[in-house]
């Protein structure tokens, strides 16, 4: 308790000191148009004087369900990883936002005033009171982990922002999306379908209950983790790799600009010698899917779906790398 009193002690000073200027800023969203009410995914209602102006958001994902609903210049900050080629598929449309958070302290949140904050549950939640505490609007979402959250939050995210016919054409432009993927690989005969696995830098992701099973599910592949009854949060074993026999290993490429050896951690599948009868080594079918796609919690999960697809059935699929679901007016 003593330790959360002075966190909001500082951050009231911080506050204080910027108000000259702030509250100007935190006005804008009521200047906009009229209040409205939003209630969470914890069940909390949060009153919006009006539609955000300063919006900051606390996951990757989360930013990039924004940037599908409104301009750049109604974000406060994004997630640095944005600006990674590997991991984000909107480098440009985020370069357009001028500042950069990681993992904010709640002084730094405050700092940049923004008068809607938005929380994925699996985040810090124990922020969410503290910034409450400080006046601040803040809006709790589920942290996606399937097509059904994706929906789900982008329809709540929609609300916050004061976007709610965005948030339907957004979904709606998924939907659509995902019936001219599957009107293709529906016709792929079940004989034909090819098992993959992900060797990820998660150990533990890849199975059941996950967005990228749900994924193979829409491209027509056979997610040899699933197969093997291996759940989403559970390590899958080289033992069971051997098992499952896949057609097609997909491997991971993140770097962290450089700083990660990924050759290393990839040579302990490929070098190691109970792994060489597994078919997709010993055939050298061993895919490199665009990691910004594969592991996408947001509106461009449909993009996931047919890079999957794309890494084992081929040119019919083939797509660019900058591709964004959005449905903000030209």
């Amino acid at each position: 308790m003593r330790e959360k009193s002075r966190a909001l002690l500082a951050v009231l000073m911080m506050l204080l000191l910027l108000s000259l200027t702030g509250c100007r800023d935190m006005a804008a969203g009521a200047e906009s148009g009229e209040g409205y009410k939003v209630t969470d995914d914890r069940g909390t209602v949060v009153d919006m004087p009006g539609k955000p102006q300063r919006i900051l958001t606390l996951s990757m994902s989360t930013d990039e369900v924004v940037l599908g609903l409104v301009r750049p210049e109604r974000m406060a900050a994004v997630n640095h990883l944005l600006d990674d080629p590997v991991s984000s598929n909107i480098v440009p449309l985020a370069s357009q936002v001028e500042k950069r958070i990681k993992n904010p302290s709640v002084e730094e949140i405050a700092a940049l005033q923004p008068d809607l904050v938005i929380v994925p549950d699996w985040g810090d939640i124990a922020k969410v009171e503290t910034l409450r505490d400080l006046g601040l609007k803040v809006v709790v979402c589920k942290g996606a982990k399937n097509l059904s959250e994706i929906k789900e939050t982008i329809r709540l995210i929609a609300q916050a922002v004061g976007e709610p016919e965005r948030g339907d054409r957004l979904v709606q432009k998924m939907e659509d999306k995902l019936d001219q993927i599957t009107a293709k690989t529906a016709k792929i005969p079940e004989s034909e379908r090819k098992t993959v696995v992900l060797i990820s830098l998660m150990s533990a992701y890849g199975g059941i209950g996950c967005s990228f099973d749900e994924a193979c599910q829409y491209a027509g592949v056979v997610n040899g983790m699933a197969k093997a009854g291996i759940h989403s949060g559970q390590t899958m074993s080289k033992e069971q790799m051997v098992s499952i026999n896949p057609d097609i290993l997909f491997l991971p490429t993140y770097t962290n600009h450089g700083a990660y050896d990924i050759e290393a951690f990839r040579d302990k599948y490929l070098k190691d010698p109970s792994l060489q009868t597994i078919r997709a080594i010993r055939e050298g079918n061993l895919q490199e899917p665009y990691e910004a796609y594969i592991y996408n919690c947001s509106q461009d999960f449909v993009f996931g779906v047919q890079e999957i697809a794309y890494r084992v059935y081929g040119e019919a699929f083939r797509q660019g790398r900058e591709e964004h679901l959005s449905a903000v007016e030209d």
